[in-house]
């Protein structure tokens, strides 16, 4: 469950604008698994009944914030502790330019990317957001396009 565990805090920060709100999220994620433990019937994975739990409550948050406005994740930490200072400093800034660009994403997208990255399936996608396996292919590969052109632009210093 710790990796799950670690997973899911992911998932809180791609619908959380702040280290505060993920927080908040991620406590409310797991106060809902806590609850719905129980109605388990093994219909699904456990992996997937536990995303569809966390994608729920992540849609009921960004239902409850007003206005809508996007924080791109400057309090993240994803350093990089590699002993070459300017190799770390590298891979650091393509690791916020791929968050950045990942945060710009519409909900629907932002959703398959995330999940997609915590390497679960097409089919399990589809399970979590409740769409069909081949719209989870779809939007992947939609936001994929996006992503390359928005990080190709940012590489021109566009």
């Amino acid at each position: 469950m710790q990796v799950e565990g670690a997973a899911l805090a992911r998932l809180a920060a791609s619908y959380a604008r702040g280290s505060d709100d993920r927080d908040d999220l991620f406590q409310d994620i797991a106060a809902a698994i806590w609850r719905a433990l129980p109605r388990f019937r093994g219909e699904c994975s456990e992996r997937t009944f536990l995303f569809r739990i966390a994608h729920n409550r992540g849609i009921a948050h960004i239902a409850r914030r007003r206005p809508p406005t996007i924080e791109l994740g400057e309090d993240l930490d994803l350093r990089d502790e590699r002993p070459d200072p300017e190799q770390s400093l590298s891979i650091e800034q393509e690791r916020q330019h791929l968050l950045d660009a990942i945060l710009k994403l519409p909900l629907g997208y932002r959703q398959v990317v995330t999940l997609a990255l915590e390497g679960m399936s097409y089919a399990e996608i589809g399970d979590v957001l409740g769409i069909a396996e081949s719209n989870a292919g779809a939007r992947l590969t939609r936001a994929r396009q996006m992503l390359r052109t928005w990080l190709k632009g940012a590489s021109h210093g566009i």
